[in-house]
């Protein structure tokens, strides 16, 4: 399932999926594929993405509706 709330948090920050990889040392496929749902980040890269668009880390593990 696609994270548009993730999107969108990126968007608004005016950060491209480049430019959060580069912050989070991946590839920009894995902040694309994180972003489409088709994978879900370690702990310690969803601490990492949360730290750089300012979110609790955590929602990356409540379930989605």
């Amino acid at each position: 399932m696609k994270r548009t709330w993730l999107i969108d948090l990126r968007l608004q920050k005016n950060i491209s999926q480049e430019d959060l990889a580069k912050e989070c040392d991946v590839t920009q496929t894995n902040i694309c594929h994180i972003e489409n749902g088709i994978r879900r980040p370690s702990p310690d890269l969803a601490q990492k993405i949360g730290k750089v668009l300012n979110f609790d880390w955590t929602k990356f593990y409540e379930k989605e509706e």
